[in-house]
């Protein structure tokens, strides 16, 4: 190099030296660095709606759970395991403890499942996907609000792995998982159910492998996912335990069923044949029973409310309900099938998500009076949030991932690639289960599916490169 060119590099070299500088290290999930990384960055970008609604969001329930965890007074109708939750996180403090706390135990769900089934993704397309999803999703509206909602999605996401990808998983980390996926069971009883039916459908999927061993199915682990199961049951025994004193895993349930099959006309005529010659307190009702679930529920007028509520006669629900069932079997199943039905297609965002001062106002002011101030100056508490905007994104995407997540099981089983069409399955069948026990227990509203339909969208967009580039590919194979 002459003098003159001495010290100089040419816009070329520079060109070239900038994108070095600027290329940021491939981290992968596979590597522990991009595994904490992704863990540490996700947490916070979750929050975003409920930053910038000012406070985290807060459901009519959220009151209950609030009531339960921090007085430590016994509410049939809401999980304890939650409730307790609240407590633990130091939520009387301050609420944005729980909403972080909801927010890294999702981000680790997210990573941990997306490293089990793709490990070499990079820390910067994941980073890419979430906050897409946190745009196009329901998952910040569920994460940054104080409702166990959040725990279903993280349910399924750490299931899945802990069943068909166990090895990859590895011990060390199932050993984390595991009780993130008990926690997730226990946090609502829905979830149990949910919890329940995963187990049999991985039970399911394990004998259709021993039986036809020419198929070469996947043989998932039972144990393990049980095991989640069990915790999960044991959290609620123990938590029901240390407000109660006595040990059972619900006393609700029933009541939950029997308002539903009130509403669809089952109760009653039941009532109609029994009262003659039983007598039940609610036969001085039978004549003026409210016409839906929500009705006899949780309006004032329902004569729910003098017949001591969740606190009241629970065998007297537990013979009309039998009874219902006995006496109007095919209404009863037609119905509650029809409400599953029309759950599974429920999934608008922002259900519930309105002012709800009149109720909470008062437990701010008894529990967390420092909280109260920035409570009320959220933009929900103002009726500042609108939903159709969101719902114009969010519903037909989560629509469209169902759609093409069906597409690629029935691909893949038409190829009997099994091990690609487990994962479909099983998000579909964990969205029909939720839509099962939501619709057959309490009947059908969007907060219940909405709080799940993240789940595959978050797959789409985590194949949807891998997906365009076999598309593009496929015509100059054939071509050749």
């Amino acid at each position: 190099m002459s003098d003159s060119h001495a010290g100089v590099f040419r816009p070329a070299e520079v060109a070239g030296l900038t994108r070095a500088r600027l290329r940021l290290p491939p981290l992968h999930l596979s590597d522990l660095a991009g595994e904490i990384a992704a863990i540490l960055i996700l947490t916070p970008l979750f929050l975003y709606a409920a930053a910038w609604n000012g406070f985290p969001f807060l459901f009519f329930d959220s009151g209950a759970y609030v009531l339960e965890g921090f007085a430590k007074v016994f509410v049939p109708e809401r999980s304890p395991v939650y409730s307790l939750f609240l407590h633990a996180v130091q939520g009387r403090a301050d609420m944005w403890y729980v909403a972080w706390a909801q927010s890294a135990l999702t981000a680790f769900a997210i990573v941990e499942f997306s490293r089990a089934l793709w490990p070499r993704t990079t820390l910067w397309k994941l980073l890419g996907v979430c906050a897409a999803l946190s745009i196009l999703t329901s998952i910040a509206w569920f994460v940054g609000q104080i409702e166990p909602d959040c725990f279903t999605a993280v349910l399924v996401l750490t299931m899945y792995p802990l069943a068909f990808r166990l090895r990859k998983v590895g011990w060390a980390r199932a050993l984390l998982l595991v009780p993130v996926a008990g926690f997730a069971s226990a946090a609502h009883p829905s979830h149990l159910g949910l919890s329940a039916g995963l187990v049999l459908v991985v039970l399911a999927a394990r004998i259709a492998a021993t039986i036809r061993p020419k198929l070469r199915l996947p043989r998932p682990n039972l144990i393990v996912p049980a095991l989640a199961f069990g915790i999960g049951v044991g959290m609620v025994l123990v938590a029901n335990y240390s407000l109660t004193k006595q040990v059972f895993v619900s006393r609700s349930g029933v009541v939950f069923l029997t308002a539903r099959l009130m509403g669809e006309g089952v109760i009653g005529p039941t009532l109609d044949e029994l009262c003659p010659t039983r007598h039940f307190k609610l036969c001085a009702y039978k004549d003026h029973l409210p016409q839906t679930a929500d009705e006899y529920l949780w309006a004032p007028y329902s004569p729910f409310n003098r017949l001591g509520r969740f606190y009241g006669d629970r065998e007297e629900y537990a013979t009309l309900a039998a009874e219902g069932l006995k006496r109007y079997p095919l209404r009863a199943a037609a119905l509650g099938l029809w409400g599953s039905f029309r759950q599974y297609f429920m999934f608008r965002t922002g259900d519930g998500v309105e002012p709800q001062e009149w109720v909470l106002g008062p437990l701010f002011r008894g529990f967390m009076p420092k909280q109260y101030k920035h409570y009320l100056a959220a933009r929900q508490q103002r009726g500042l949030l609108s939903w159709p905007a969101v719902n114009v994104v969010q519903y037909p995407f989560a629509l469209l991932a169902q759609v093409w997540l069906g597409v690629v099981m029935w691909r893949a089983a038409l190829r009997r690639r099994w091990n690609v069409a487990s994962l479909p399955a099983f998000v579909l069948v964990a969205l029909i289960g939720n839509a099962l026990v939501c619709g057959l227990f309490s009947g059908p509203h969007d907060r219940y599916q909405s709080r799940l339909a993240w789940v595959p969208c978050l797959i789409v967009l985590l194949t949807a490169r891998q997906t365009v580039e076999r598309a593009l590919r496929r015509p100059i194979e054939s071509g050749t």
